[in-house]
């Protein structure tokens, strides 16, 4: 993942997060043909993708239910998206390349999430910004990318799990793994959340 070494509000940063994310998709979908290859794309858009959801959840919806009129049901909306892309990336994690079923989730995921980020990017971000001050979007920028950094590391960055929005979801469903022990997606969220300790 490129994180920029400027100052950037939170938008910039969740952009970037989209297009790094999007060329990891392009590379699935037109350059990459060696089973191995494949396995490693994937590995790395789930954990790219684990962490810049964990990064909207805590920051970026919290904004979005202070700024926007219609935040709950916005914030409600995205985080049940979430929890979809959550559940294709679990079932991904135990299927080999050369498996029938994985070409169909990887079609299945990209699907998702690039419908998640039109809606970001052509709603949500621009109405935030109208929304939100200068100031609190720089900050916010400063947060997630700290986050980020933390993550890329493998370190938690040391804070619980947000308290859920009264009315709303906790956080997305977690699927049990579907294999004994705990899978790539569960490991990151407990390693970046601090959940489990």
């Amino acid at each position: 993942m490129g994180i920029a070494s400027g100052p950037e509000d939170v938008i910039a940063v969740l952009v970037r997060d989209h297009r790094d994310i999007e060329d990891v998709f392009l590379e699935l979908e037109h350059r990459a043909t060696a089973p191995a290859r494949r396995r490693h794309l994937v590995d790395t858009a789930i954990s790219t993708l684990a962490r810049h959801t964990l990064a909207e959840e805590r920051y970026l919806y919290p904004a979005v239910r202070r700024h926007l009129e219609d935040g709950d049901p916005v914030a409600d909306r995205e985080i049940a998206e979430h929890a979809e892309a959550e559940r294709l990336m679990k079932r991904l994690q135990g299927v080999e390349p050369t498996d029938a079923r994985f070409e169909p989730l990887v079609r299945e995921l990209i699907a998702s999430v690039r419908g998640h980020v039109e809606g970001e990017e052509h709603g949500l971000l621009p109405r935030l910004r109208d929304a939100c001050a200068r100031d609190e979007l720089m900050e916010l920028g400063d947060t997630v990318r700290q986050f980020e950094r933390n993550a890329e590391r493998g370190a938690p960055d040391g804070h619980a799990y947000p308290p859920p929005h009264p009315g709303g979801p906790a956080r997305p469903a977690a699927d049990p793994p579907e294999a004994p022990g705990t899978g790539m997606v569960d490991r990151l969220r407990d390693a970046l959340t601090g959940r489990g300790r």
